[in-house]
Order: structure tokens, then C-alpha cells, then sequence
């Protein structure tokens, strides 16, 4: 053999083996990728999920679920405080947030441009609803209002101006031939509205809030209370013509009432970006739902997959979709 020939042949020997170690490097980074592939292969960074203010609900009841979703799918999740639904949906239209708290109503108003929008927020789609903000109409036993009909001419506070509460006082005066022109409307806090029944300058207030309100709590301390019901015939009116709506009762003994009351609700819940991948939002949404028994705010305890379409007027992510059509839950029952 000569000098030349050893020396190719030690060349490709060396070669074989530089080759080898390549490749055993690119099994690793593949093991490595598979091990990762969760939180690598959604096409995000990160998720940051719009809140609300840290003394509501929606931030800390958002801090379990971001938890939920990080363990889940391996990408960094996060709660962030925020102003809430409108703002919440302002967020992901400008690509701030990815995930966002919001009412069945508000998503619908963005989606379509109208009430607090004034133009449509068209990246959004439904991931599921939460639990019911219900529409209280209250007053106090002395102001003698026991029915919508009793407000014409009363002074009323009709929530704080373009906000949800505004729409739903609006929708249920008008299934009784009523508008705004018809009562004394004043655009006031809920913490201000109780104050103004407390002193008599308010006769009664919409809230729109989950029960019990602690506002309505406050003032129950020193007043009492009365929820005024919807009738039925309206109930199924307004549901008919404004689908984000659904049926509710207060039960008996909240706030002292002595029946149950019939009213309707809103449900908060979560909508995503339309852009998110398919597999990111199924493994989200299974990731909330499956995990309810481990939230620790007292409002997982309505979080209730059979109803997570209740009043779902908007269109639900595709991978969301995956998920209630495995539990058999297409649509919302009324």
C-alpha cells in the first residue's frame, strides 16, 4: 500500500466519523425539539392573557388559567391587568394580548363595529364562556318600583357611558316600549349608584356584575334590597332578538330576597386571536375546562363545560371547536 492510498483512507475514516457526530448532533436537537415541542411549535412566544384591574375577577381568576395553559402547552404564559372587556378587545386587535376576558355581549358589539366600537375588531374568535354577569335591576323597598314598567319617569342609573351595562339597560327597557327618553338616566358607577339609593337622589340602577355584587351587598347593610324580576314573555323576546343574552335566576336568599328571580345574564368569556393555531387553542381550551376543580377563586366553581356556549354569539376558534365537538357541545342551550 502507499503513503497516498493510507491517507485517503484515513481521511474518509475521519470523514465517516465527523459525519456520524453531525449527525448524532441533529437526533439530539430533534429529541431536544420533540421534547420542547409544545412550547415551540405554536408559532408564538408567548401568551399574554387580558384581565381586568387586580381587585376584580377576571385577573386573578386569569392567574390559574395562565397557569394551566403554560403547564399545558410549554409556552410562557402570562396575566396582565387591564380596563377590561372593551379595552381587553382593543388589546387583541392591536396585537397586545392573545387571549381575552370579555362578555358574550361586548365580544358581539366588536365583531360587529357598533355600541362602544367604532369600527370592527376582526381578529378575534370565541374560545368558550365562563360564568354568568347577571343583569340585576335594583332598588329599595321605599322607592315602590316592582316592575320595569315602574321606572318610566324614575330616576335611574344606566351604567357609566359606552358601557356594557348601558347596552343591556337600553335592550330590556325596549322590550317594554321603553327607551332611555322615558326614564331620569343617570351614567353612574355602581359603587355610585348604591350611594345614590342610600341618599335618594337614584331610585334604581342597572348592574350588570356576577351575584352577589358586593356594591349591592354594601347597600343592602343599610337598605333593603329589591331585584326587580323580567318577565318571562320579555325574557324570551329579548333573548330572541339579542342571542348574547341568556336565561338566569338570582336564587332565593341572595340579597335577602325571599323567591327566586328571574332576569338574564351575560356570560364572561374568553375570546383569542384568529390567527393563533389551531392546536394552540385546543390544548388551551382543554387545558381550562379539564382543570376547573383547581381553580382557586370561587368562581371556577360555575365554570361549567356544558354551558361554555351559552349566549356564544361570535365564531368559535376552530380549536376550541375541536374541543366541545370531542364533549358533544355544539351549541348553547338558552
Amino acid at each position: 500500500m502507499t503513503r497516498k492510498f493510507l491517507a485517503e483512507i484515513a481521511f474518509m475514516f475521519m470523514l465517516s466519523l465527523v459525519l456520524a457526530a453531525c449527525g448524532g448532533g441533529n437526533d439530539k436537537s430533534k429529541d431536544k425539539a420533540g421534547e420542547g415541542e409544545k412550547g415551540k411549535g405554536y408559532g408564538v412566544k408567548d401568551i399574554k392573557i387580558a384581565t381586568g384591574g387586580t381587585g376584580g375577577t377576571y385577573y386573578p381568576l386569569g392567574g390559574d388559567l395562565a397557569n394551566f395553559i403554560q403547564k399545558a402547552t410549554g409556552v410562557e404564559t402570562n396575566a396582565v391587568t387591564s380596563g377590561a372587556s372593551t379595552e381587553n378587545l382593543a388589546m387583541i386587535k392591536k396585537g397586545e394580548a392573545e387571549v381575552a376576558f370579555t362578555q358574550t355581549d361586548i365580544a358581539t358589539y366588536a365583531v360587529e363595529g357598533t355600541n362602544m366600537f367604532k369600527e370592527k375588531v376582526d381578529n378575534i374568535k370565541g374560545m368558550g364562556g365562563l360564568y354568568p354577569e347577571t343583569i340585576q335591576l335594583v332598588t329599595t323597598e321605599k322607592s315602590g318600583i316592582h316592575s320595569v314598567e315602574d321606572l318610566k319617569g324614575k330616576k335611574v342609573s344606566v351604567g357609566e357611558s359606552e358601557s356594557g351595562t348601558l347596552a343591556n339597560a337600553e335592550q330590556i327597557l325596549e322590550m317594554y316600549g321603553l327607551s332611555l327618553d322615558d326614564v331620569k338616566a343617570h351614567d353612574l358607577s355602581f359603587d355610585d349608584s348604591m350611594a345614590g339609593m342610600q341618599d335618594g337622589t337614584i331610585d334604581a340602577a342597572f348592574i350588570t356584575a356576577s351575584t352577589p355584587t358586593g356594591a349591592v351587598e354594601g347597600l343592602s347593610a343599610t337598605e333593603k334590597v329589591v331585584i326587580v324580576p323580567i318577565d318571562q314573555d320579555k325574557i324570551t323576546a329579548l333573548i330572541e332578538k339579542y342571542p348574547y343574552y341568556s336565561k338566569e335566576t338570582i336564587k332565593k336568599g341572595t340579597y335577602d330576597a325571599k323567591n327566586d328571580i328571574h332576569t338574564v345574564a351575560v356570560q364572561a368569556m374568553l375570546v383569542v386571536k384568529s390567527d393563533l393555531s389551531d392546536d394552540l387553542v385546543y390544548e388551551m381550551t382543554k387545558a381550562i375546562y379539564e382543570n376547573r376543580d383547581k381553580i382557586s377563586h370561587e368562581k371556577g366553581k360555575q365554570i361549567n363545560v356544558e354551558q361554555a356556549l351559552n349566549g356564544m354569539t361570535i365564531d368559535l376558534h376552530p380549536g376550541a371547536k375541536k374541543y366541545f365537538d370531542e364533549k358533544g357541545i355544539t351549541t348553547g342551550t338558552k
